[in-house]
């Protein structure tokens, strides 16, 4: 127990550190929401990368879907660094810095409201992001609770004021530099946490070869959704696992998503230069193969831990959020200590990403747009950092209470967001044709379909439910734009002068 509360004391005097260290870089709103846009590529990188991947991935995913798909889940985490990362990278990472610096925007609902000439767009847009991040801050320290019973004879209550005391207070102090830098610091710590744990876990089954034996002897059951892959011996070891169709909507969500989440897009609006752009890819792809990749290779194994009474609730059925916490349960105190920093690191740079992208998103696009008299920059500042105070204490309240299954909150939370915001924010960046209705059907569409099927369960899984309003999103955006009417192609042109200009590079970045 000593071990374990040394290094979370150490951990969480660092993260405090950092945020002192900071504090002369948040003066105002600029450098408060995107740093002065002056990150550079390392800590650019790790930033993306530890807003992506939470304890809601390390517990809640990693347990679910490795009990689901066996081995074959890795494939989520390979999506989620060629897709969610790399690709994300290369096709929004430049064109999202020159547009949101040509308009001035700080924030994704703000870029709607801009992009779009739409006042109405920028506050709905605000109102979305608000509502949708609560859930998925919901997810975070649900997937803390799972790790802190197992690892802590303490009441988890407290461990979730300290957390969530701590990061409100270095957001507070040091705004996005804050919040970034100690994501890199974070970003390490879980490197070397996830590669120390899998190494464990595996050595306890008597190495890789031996669990990957016992794992393809075990048969799937009735969870598979096609009946004649039922009682198949091997599944749970293959390629695709026993159910490809929805492993192939896992994969979608959680790589797709982070193209449309506003506290993931946030990170382009901040990047300093085209080095930093060319570097933060490879970084961000590399953690992203490590990190998510690790998870839920990890996860793979689950099945490995079936006669364990403490993965199945009281009526039988398996706990998925339970799952992992017991994989990790019969590690040494060391490594049990580094897996408490390693999923606290996750969660506090998925928080601290949250409160920062909802205190700037209601004090920019709700708050500023509706006053009829400008707001001082210095007004501004305080109020966001009065809401990620405030924003703070709201996740405390619902955390004391969390909602029992993580995977499904964030099918809800990323598909409402993702389906809203998504295909909107990716056609503005390369078609001057997107038109105002377009996004309006975009917003409907997301929110709209992921309430309506909270309630009326058209489709049961939300994390399928989540990946169709994506594509259909993809979809009806271009639909709609072709027979309503365009932004006025004066302002839409001046817009799109930040990709055209010319600039003088040495040879070095361009072969002549």
């Amino acid at each position: 127990m000593a071990v374990k509360i040394i290094l979370l004391v150490v951990f969480l005097a660092m993260m405090l550190g950092v945020g002192i260290y900071t504090r002369n870089k948040a003066k105002n709103v600029n450098d408060f929401v995107l740093g002065g846009r002056t990150v550079g590529p390392w800590i650019s990188a790790f930033a993306f990368g530890t807003s992506y991947f939470s304890s809601v991935v390390f517990i809640g995913y990693a347990g679910q879907f490795g009990w689901k798909f066996g081995l074959a889940s890795t494939w989520i985490g390979l999506g989620n660094a060629f897709i969610g990362s790399l690709l994300a990278w290369l096709i929004l990472g430049r064109r999202t810095r020159l547009m949101s610096q040509q308009l001035d925007a700080k924030t994704m609902p703000e870029y709607f409201g801009k992009r779009f000439d739409s006042k109405a767009l920028r506050v709905a847009g605000s109102v979305i992001a608000f509502v949708f991040l609560v859930p998925y801050t919901a997810g975070v320290y649900n997937g803390l609770s799972r790790l802190f019973g197992m690892a802590f004879d303490i009441d988890y209550r407290i461990c979730v004021i300290i957390m969530a005391a701590l990061t409100g207070a270095y957001v507070v102090i040091g705004g996005y530099m804050a919040t970034a830098l100690n994501d890199f610091i974070q970003g390490i710590i879980m490197l070397i946490g996830i590669c120390l744990v899998i190494g464990a876990v595996l050595a306890g089954k008597g190495g890789f070869t031996s669990a990957l034996q016992s794992l393809s002897q075990i048969p799937t059951d009735a969870s598979v959704t096609t009946e004649s892959l039922q009682q198949s011996q091997g599944l749970f070891a293959s390629f695709f696992g026993p159910d490809p169709l929805a492993l192939f909507g896992v994969v979608v969500l959680t790589s797709l998503g982070t193209w449309g989440l506003p506290q993931m897009v946030h990170k382009f609006y901040a990047i300093k230069d085209e080095r930093a752009v060319k570097t933060g890819t490879v970084v961000s792809t590399f953690f992203a193969i490590v990190i998510a990749g690790g998870c839920y290779f990890l996860g793979g194994f689950g099945r490995l831990f079936a006669d364990n009474p403490d993965i199945y609730k009281e009526d039988g059925s398996v706990a998925f959020d339970s799952i992992v916490p017991t994989m990790l349960s019969t590690l040494p105190d060391l490594l049990i200590g580094i897996v408490v920093v390693l999923v606290f690191s996750a969660s506090m740079s998925t928080l601290s990403s949250l409160v920062l992208t909802s205190s700037s998103t209601l004090t920019l696009d709700l708050i500023k747009p509706l006053k009829k008299k400008p707001m001082k920059d210095k007004t501004q500042l305080r109020l966001m950092q009065l809401f990620v105070v405030c924003f703070i204490v709201v996740s405390v309240v619902l955390a004391f209470n969390p909602p029992t299954f993580i995977a499904q909150l964030m099918g809800y939370s990323w598909g409402a967001l993702a389906g809203a915001f998504l295909a909107p924010f990716l056609y503005g960046l390369y078609s001057k044709k997107i038109s105002k209705a377009a996004v309006w059907a975009s917003y409907l569409l997301g929110v709209g379909f992921t309430v309506f099927n909270m309630f009326v369960p058209v489709i049961k899984s939300p994390i399928n439910a989540g990946a169709i309003t994506m594509v259909a999103g993809l979809i009806l955006v271009p639909v709609v734009s072709a027979v309503t009417p365009k932004v006025n192609k004066e302002k839409v042109d001046e817009m799109f002068t930040c990709y055209d200009r010319t600039v003088t590079v040495s040879e070095t970045e361009n072969l002549g």
